[in-house]
């Protein structure tokens, strides 16, 4: 990886690999409101970021320069960029509403079958007062075009089938507190989502239909970021933390790294990472070229890395002055 890109703040912080030179870190678009950030898969130096009632922000140099992309005085708090079809791409605002372009953010347009499913009503999140209901994850599948996987920020994952004209609500098993939601990156029947209730993360094996929660092996069940190793689809990583008042803490997250097996037992992950993390891993990474690669952006803005699914961690050389919900590398 020579990129990472995380929101710090109000703004983006970004390392660049310099060569022998090491990393170089700088913060842009300081002052922004940026709120979450998106890579598109199919155009390498792609990046998309929502933010605070200025929409969306567009980068096509890893993230160097940015411009307008959309959805002018809208706050976006999710974004993901289809896997499968070019300059597709959805994105999701805060109050719940869905929207999508399909030529890389020239041209939206929403998606008003979302408006109508039924339990947006009871979705309510008291992360944000005065309690707006926001869309906090979006999961595209990697195999079907028409799959989409949504998470509410204390509400509902709900389901589309055919690109978002109709919607199933909530599915049984999933977590209503969802934090992060993403498919397997090249197996469209597995998902995963870390939350808020529950056991803090639950796994889908049929594209979202349906999902289980297993605490095997789990002692805390505040659940933020969830990834999943790209060859290997029972093997995933949550973090987790007791509480979110501990989660959230400036020094105090009490959290772990756990990583399931094959028959869905968590185990508890240390090799040379804090015991336990005294600030929250709001970021969990896998790269698709180097299976068993993992990556932890933690709130404080340290990176970790692991050559072999979470066995041994190293902390890279720099810092990124904050993690807050959102990292990405190239």
């Amino acid at each position: 990886m020579n990129y990472f890109l995380s929101v710090a703040g109000t703004g983006i912080a970004r390392a660049e690999r310099a060569g022998t030179a090491g990393w170089r870190v700088e913060k842009l678009l300081q002052g922004q409101g940026i709120t979450c950030l998106a890579s598109d898969p199919l155009q390498a130096g792609m990046i998309y970021a929502g933010t605070r009632e200025n929409g969306i922000l567009l980068s096509v140099d890893y993230g160097r320069t940015w411009s307008p992309g959309g959805l002018p005085g809208k706050t976006v708090k999710a974004l993901c960029a289809s896997p499968l079809k070019p300059g597709l791409i959805y994105a999701g605002t805060k109050p719940a509403l869905l929207f999508t372009s399909q030529d890389q953010g020239q041209h939206w347009q929403e998606l008003p079958a979302f408006r109508q499913i039924f339990s947006r009503r009871f979705w309510f999140s008291p992360a944000e007062p005065p309690g707006t209901a926001y869309i906090q994850g979006i999961a595209l599948s990697p195999e079907d075009l028409n799959v989409i996987v949504i998470g509410i920020e204390f509400g509902a994952v709900v389901r589309s089938t055919d690109g978002g004209k109709t919607w199933q609500d909530h599915r049984s098993g999933a977590l209503r507190d969802c934090h992060s939601i993403t498919f397997h990156t090249s197996n469209g029947h597995w998902v995963y989502e870390a939350g808020g209730t529950g056991a803090g993360t639950a796994i889908s094996q049929d594209g979202g239909a349906t999902w289980t929660q297993n605490k095997t092996g789990l002692d805390r069940h505040y659940g933020w970021a969830c990834a999943a190793d790209p060859v290997q689809p029972q093997v995933s990583y949550v973090s987790l933390s007791p509480s979110p008042f501990k989660a959230h803490s400036e020094n105090d997250a009490q959290a772990f790294i756990f990583r399931s097996d094959s028959e869905g037992v968590w185990k508890k992950l240390g090799g040379g990472l804090p015991q336990p993390l005294k600030h929250m891993p709001y970021a969990l990474l896998t790269d698709p070229k180097d299976p068993g690669h993992v990556y932890a952006g933690l709130g404080n803005g340290d990176v970790w890395f692991s050559p072999n699914q979470g066995e041994t961690w190293e902390q890279l050389p720099f810092n990124l002055g904050g993690i807050e919900r959102a990292m990405i590398m190239l």
